[in-house]
């Protein structure tokens, strides 16, 4: 078995299922020993201890708030208290809110998920950090290919995650001086329960299912283990990048398709 991260320690946000699940789960199976934290009732309990029992690594859930700034906080500082230090820190937590047009949404609802898409992981870089100069870690921000690209009537989180991919470079400026690097993922559709969910509110679920999948060349959706391969690629291996956005994407931006929603 694959020992890649032997020992590091790892912080993931929203961790229990997911691409979150994926990222804990693989670094698990490389040997670090990764705390992660999510909110009641997703399922995290039953993770840690399902991983705990195969290894080689090692894991232990929190439940918390991640748009509580205290939560974060206590995060981090018990992370320090039962490893030791942080090696690694990977903002993940997040939530994709069902298509809506910018008529439709409230001020309250951005600046909702503003908090928890956004603010978060600037308030887990900022308790952590001071650690992670400590080992020369790195911070990896889990983002979105539609930072990019844009996306219908997701206006709000687009924007969260084009600045997280921004936040991101300028992080990864800043850290340089300690030797830190940050980068982010930007994966395109991958099979988690909540694309499964945003799939399910449409009157034909498995033909919208179909649809996503033939927007990645190789006619398929991501894999939770895909996004965990990817972010031990930028912890473990990728030791001469640093402010770059990974497209995890199966070619999901490439050539040309039907764009335009102007009537005929």
């Amino acid at each position: 078995m694959s020992t890649r991260y032997l020992d590091k320690v790892v912080m993931v946000t929203g961790g229990s299922t997911g691409i979150g699940r994926g990222i804990v789960k693989v670094f698990v199976e490389n040997g670090a020993m990764v705390m992660f934290c999510a909110k009641p009732d997703s399922g995290g309990e039953e993770l840690e201890a399902s991983l705990n029992r195969t290894g080689p690594g090692s894991c232990k859930f929190v439940v918390l708030d991640a748009t509580k700034e205290d939560d974060l906080q206590t995060f981090v500082a018990m992370t320090v208290k039962q490893f030791g230090h942080i090696d690694c820190l990977v903002n993940n937590v997040g939530w994709h809110p069902p298509d809506k047009s910018i008529d439709d949404t409230t001020k309250e609802e951005f600046q909702s998920l503003l908090n928890l898409n956004l603010v978060s992981y600037f308030l887990t870089s900022k308790f952590a950090l001071p650690h992670l100069r400590l080992r020369q870690g790195n911070i990896i921000n889990v983002a979105s290919l539609v930072a990019s690209i844009g996306q219908k009537d997701s206006v709000t989180y687009v924007a969260t995650k084009g600045a997280i991919v921004s936040m991101t470079k300028a992080m990864a400026v800043d850290e340089s001086r300690h030797n830190v690097r940050v980068n982010s993922i930007s994966p395109s559709c991958v099979m988690t329960p909540l694309l499964e969910e945003l799939a399910g509110l449409h009157d034909d679920a498995a033909a919208a299912m179909t649809s996503m999948e033939k927007c990645q060349l190789i006619g398929r959706v991501g894999t939770e283990a895909e996004c965990g391969l990817a972010a031990l690629f930028l912890a473990a291996d990728a030791t001469f990048i640093t402010g770059t956005d990974l497209l995890l994407t199966g070619g999901a931006e490439l050539n040309y398709g039907i764009k335009s929603q102007i009537p005929s």
